[in-house]
């Protein structure tokens, strides 16, 4: 199952994870406050490529060539 980020909206706010499933309605309260709460946008690690094209390269493999910066 995925971890979301949420944090409250407030002016010093209080971030939590939560494993929800991808179905599940996303928190509009802090489970512990009451406090409304937003999902917090981050970034990931995925790779995403075309069917076929073989095993992704793996970061600093060199796999990728070097216009990615993934590797010195």
């Amino acid at each position: 199952m995925p971890v979301y980020i949420y944090e409250t909206i407030e002016k010093r706010p209080r971030r939590f994870e939560v494993s929800q499933s991808m179905k599940d309605a996303a928190l509009t309260h802090d489970p512990e406050s009451g406090k409304p709460v937003r999902r917090v946008i981050s970034g990931g690690y995925g790779v995403m490529q075309k069917a076929g094209s073989g095993p992704a390269p793996q970061a600093g493999s060199g796999g990728c060539g070097s216009a990615c910066g993934c590797h010195p």
